[in-house]
Order: structure tokens, then sequence, then C-alpha cells
């Protein structure tokens, strides 16, 4: 994977962890903030990482290519 790939890559997966942390902090955060960080940690991982790699960046690729066929075919 080239240097080009890797940082299209990297700003497709920030623009779904970005948004998708912060909501869950917004309607988690205060239940959790009881647990130890470790524990607030792993319900966060627990949660995001199938939501990022099976949902969020999936979506993120397919508006791409909407946004993407639209315009070649203009």
């Amino acid at each position: 994977m080239n240097t080009k790939a890797r940082l299209i890559a990297s700003i497709k997966i920030w623009v779904v962890i970005y948004p998708s942390i912060t909501l869950f902090l917004y309607l988690f955060g205060k239940p959790l903030a009881v647990l130890p960080l470790y524990q607030r940690t792993l319900f966060l991982t627990i949660a995001l990482v199938p939501w990022i790699m099976f949902i969020g960046v999936p979506l993120v690729d397919f508006v791409i290519r909407l946004i993407t066929f639209k315009k070649e075919n203009k």
C-alpha cells in the first residue's frame, strides 16, 4: 500500500472514529464513569471496533463511491 492510499485509509477511519467515540461518550460517559479506566476502555472498544470495521468504514466507502460515480457520469 502506497503512502497516498494509507493516508486516505487513515482519514476514512478517522471520519468514522471521531463521531463514534464522541457519541458513545455522550450517551454512556456518565454511567461508565464509575468504572475503572481499563473497564471503560474495554467497553468502548468492544462496542466501537466492530461498528467501525463492519459498518462505519464500509458506509464511508459507499458514500465515496456514490460521489465518485456521480462525478464520472456528468
